[in-house]
Formats: structure tokens, sequence, C-alpha cells
């Protein structure tokens, strides 16, 4: 395989492409992103919604991040992480919806209050955003939780994408303050995720901008 993953380690999308890369054990080049770097003539060829991250693999690019997973989980079938059979590989697929729909518009109002306003020097938090994520997320961590305390994993009883796509922004929990406490289902998942070599892996290339 000749793939390119261009992204931004710290970002949360960019980074759950490079873990289930990294996971599957995907030979991949990485082009680090930095600021501005997404709004160039030359990325705006490779993705005209000029986000990240974008995929590359001998002239076929390829952009959205859970679009990303299913493509790397294709290479390496026997890993399992989308299903073929279409019942298992819906109930994946539903949760990988759920976390663009609902999941990650939650935690990227705390990833930008907290996070990007931080290292960007774009002045305080909003504390009426963060009331708002607050309320969004103390629904979903509910469901979440309750997903967990029946599953394994959130999409039934092994490792799937689901649990990348899901898991990839809490790397900045504590940093945010995302709500988790008391959730044992959560807690108990998460820590099986955090064991994966992939995690540690890519959790030591979320190099913040400043640092860069």
């Amino acid at each position: 395989m000749s793939v390119i993953l261009h992204a931004f380690p710290a970002s949360p999308r960019g980074f759950k492409a490079i873990l289930v890369a990294n996971h599957l054990g995907i030979d991949y080049t990485l082009r680090t992103l930095g600021p501005g770097d997404t709004q160039k003539p030359e990325f705006a060829k490779l993705n005209i919604n000029q986000r990240m991250p974008v995929l590359e693999d001998d002239g076929y690019v390829l952009w959205e991040s859970n679009a990303i997973l299913e493509y790397l989980a294709a290479q390496k079938p026997e890993a399992n992480l989308m299903p073929q059979d279409l019942k298992p590989r819906l109930q994946v697929a539903k949760w990988l919806y759920w976390d663009v729909a609902h999941w990650d518009q939650a935690v990227a109002i705390f990833m930008f209050e907290r996070f990007v306003k931080k290292v960007f020097n774009m002045g305080e938090a909003s504390e009426s955003e963060i009331a708002r994520g607050m309320g969004l997320m103390t629904r979903l961590v509910g469901v979440l939780d309750k997903q967990l305390q029946n599953n394994r994993f959130i999409a039934g009883d092994h490792l799937t994408l689901a649990d990348f796509a899901v898991a990839a922004p809490l790397s900045y929990r504590d940093q945010v303050g995302l709500p988790l406490e008391n959730r044992g289902g959560i807690a108990r998942w998460l820590g099986e995720i955090e064991a994966l070599p992939a995690w540690s892996r890519t959790t030591a290339m979320q190099v913040l901008p400043a640092a860069a």
C-alpha cells in the first residue's frame, strides 16, 4: 500500500484515522497539517471541503474521517473492524452515524471552548456554550454508558470501528472536562481501548501546534 494520511494528530478526527491505521498495522505516510494548511490551494485540490483528515492511496482520494476508517478497515478484513454481514455491519454503521450526528458535535463544543481557544489564544471559554455542551453530553454519555453496561464493546462483543470513532476524542477528556464521572460502563470500556498498543502510539503523536 502507498497510503498517505493528511491529518493533525492532536485533532480527534485526525487522531481516529491514525489510530485505526496504527491498530491495523497499515503502512502509511503521515503528512502532518498545521494551522491554516487546510485552507491552502494545494489542499483544496484534495478536499474541496477543506477539512482534514484526507487519505490518498495511489491516486484515490477520500475525505470524512469515518469514511476513511471504513477504507482502512477494508484493507485488513481479517481484523473484522467492519463486519461483512449486513446486520452486524449496520450495527457498527449505526454508531458511526451516531458519532458524526451527535457525539462528535457535542464533544466539539468542549474541544473548541477549552482546547482550541486556549491553544490559539482565542479568548476565554464561553460559559453559555459549555452549558449547552453539558446538556448535550449528559444525555449522550447516558446513552453510551447504558450500551456499554450491556456490551463489552460498543457494537457488541468484539472491537470495531465504532469503538475507535467514539473513543478518539476521549484522549482529551480531562483537559476539556467531559462529564464522564460515575459511568462504570464507559470507564471499563475505555480502559480496554487505552490498553491497546495503538492507543499509546497514537497519543504520543499528539503534538500541539505551539510545540510543533
